[in-house]
């Protein structure tokens, strides 16, 4: 089988002066097209090093990391780029979003660097917007958006280049109940769309919704075991 995340044996150890920091000491799992899994682990316990290893904002000390056949330590930093910009999508805690651009023109920017033309960027754009329940909103800027649907925004520029992966870090670490269960509807209707998600996560009710959970503790990956991955029943877009 040809995975879309292959981690073998992989660690990190950060160097601050005479002090070594093993954040990842030997992790390997692997991950198939279309799972929903959800990384679990306390704060310190290496998931969000594991992520931007994932995301390909970093490398391993050791072991070997394959995205979708590829092994990246043999790529070039201009590979990684394209790579990343081609199979990867990301949503981030804090939306990242560009408090200038109205959504329509947040969602365009990855096509901006991927040098789509205009027209083309703002259709694609528009259509992922309409995706996530937003397509009334795509000349509202982030500060005329609650919460929940600047992160909603944060999805459609996530999907815009059709990623094969979606890594999500802490996505509903800053919204309330309802607008979580809202994102979490999302990406349980991506997933069944055939999207890989990979969310990062210390809430055990956000894991939930998850197919398979993976929990580390100091580093080391101590359990692997699925999940029901419950429903998410959201309350109406508006």
């Amino acid at each position: 089988m040809k995975y879309v995340v292959d981690v073998r044996n992989i660690t990190k150890t950060y160097v601050l002066g005479e002090i070594q920091v093993k954040a990842l000491r030997g992790v390997s799992f692997a991950i198939a097209p279309g799972e929903f899994v959800a990384i679990m682990g306390a704060s310190g316990s290496g998931k969000s090093t594991l992520m931007n290893i994932l995301g390909c904002l970093d490398q391993p000390t050791s072991g070997e990391y394959y995205l979708n056949g590829w092994e990246l330590s043999k790529l070039s930093g201009s590979e990684l780029a394209r790579l990343r910009n081609k199979e990867l999508g990301f949503v981030f805690q804090s939306y990242n979003l560009l408090p200038r651009l109205d959504a329509v023109r947040n969602v365009e920017l990855p096509l901006i660097y991927a040098g789509v033309s205009s027209s083309e960027r703002r259709e694609c754009a528009l259509a992922a917007l309409k995706r996530v329940g937003l397509a009334e909103r795509a000349r509202h800027r982030p500060v005329e958006l609650s919460g929940g649907q600047q992160q909603r925004v944060a999805i459609a520029r996530a999907l815009i280049n059709e990623p094969k992966l979606l890594l999500a870090d802490e996505p509903t670490g800053n919204l309330d109940t309802a607008s979580s269960i809202e994102i979490m509807q999302i990406f349980q209707e991506l997933n069944q769309r055939g999207i890989t998600v990979i969310l990062v996560t210390h809430e055990e009710d956000i894991a939930a919704f998850a197919k398979r959970i993976l929990r580390f503790r100091d580093g080391l990956l101590i359990e692997d075991a699925p999940s029901e991955g419950k429903e998410a029943v959201a309350h109406e877009v508006s």
